[in-house]
């Protein structure tokens, strides 16, 4: 199992193919590495491609404390660092993408291109805490129990109505709802706070030069589309695809199109694009 000590944290991370260009992704809140496996298994063949898990998700260590965005974010960089990655193209989901817009405007010396998904650059909505809290707090006292029992309300947040409501995807949902559930009770509820507490960097995206892509699922009811035309309004350059019939999973709901958008970007930023895919 491979693990990196970083910032006084254990780690996971997977680290696979080869190329002249490295994506670093960064999951969502309640997921890990794994939610890009369809992304990885398409750009691994031209590219180094690195997952790693943050601290308290997935199986990279619970500590007592580090849960904020800017301690997550000085994880995220020194990893990128320890694994020779800079500067690399970040791809971030919701809480990945809070921790690549801070990196971006930071340490713009180790991010060549930033991807943006399904994320915020504001504060969490003040009508949204008391619920999350609850769902977490109901987690953290049951366990895997409490996880059952908010399993329905939290699939309905990070999916969209066609994911769903497919008769024909209820096993990809049997497996998302599983991978909801082995969450670690304490780990996730601390991953939570620093999510809900997170502080606001809209004014920090000015300062982000690096050629950006802002995606968001058209069925997003946590961070909706308006939200990531916001972001995209203040990243000069920006580029803004909707993702049709997605939520705030679109990787997993609409994986093709999602890899076909990120394709075409980041091979617009590669020294070794494909031909049809021009360089700069």
């Amino acid at each position: 199992m491979p693990t990196l000590r970083v910032n006084g944290a254990t780690l996971w991370y997977t680290d696979q193919g080869t190329g002249p260009d490295t994506i670093v992704f960064a999951h969502g809140l309640l997921w890990d590495g794994r939610m890009f496996g369809a992304q990885v298994a398409a750009l691994s063949g031209r590219c180094r491609c690195i997952t790693f898990d943050f601290r308290g998700q997935g199986r990279s260590e619970v500590t007592a404390d580090g849960y904020d965005m800017d301690t997550l974010s000085g994880d995220a960089a020194a990893l990128i660092q320890a694994l020779g990655a800079a500067p690399c193209h970040f791809v971030g989901l919701s809480m990945g993408g809070f921790v690549g817009m801070r990196l971006a405007a930071r340490r713009p010396e180790l991010v060549r291109s930033l991807v943006l998904m399904e994320t915020s650059a504001d504060g969490e909505p003040a009508e949204n805490a008391p619920k999350y809290r609850a769902m977490g707090l109901v987690g953290r006292l049951f366990g895997r129990l409490g996880f059952r029992l908010v399993a329905g309300r939290v699939m309905r947040i990070m999916f969209g109505r066609k994911f769903l409501d497919d008769p024909a995807r209820a096993a990809e949902r049997a497996e998302w709802r599983q991978r909801l559930l082995s969450n670690h009770r304490v780990g996730i509820t601390r991953a939570l706070g620093g999510v809900i507490d997170r502080a606001p960097v809209y004014d920090e995206l000015d300062k982000i030069a690096c050629p950006t892509l802002v995606m968001v699922g058209d069925q997003d009811v946590a961070t909706v589309p308006a939200t990531a035309g916001r972001i995209h309004a203040a990243i000069a350059g920006s580029r803004l695809v909707t993702i049709p019939g997605a939520g705030h999973t679109s990787i997993a709901e609409e994986p093709a199109f999602v890899t076909a958008a990120l394709e075409a970007f980041l091979w617009s930023q590669s020294s070794s694009a494909p031909v049809g895919q021009p360089a700069g």
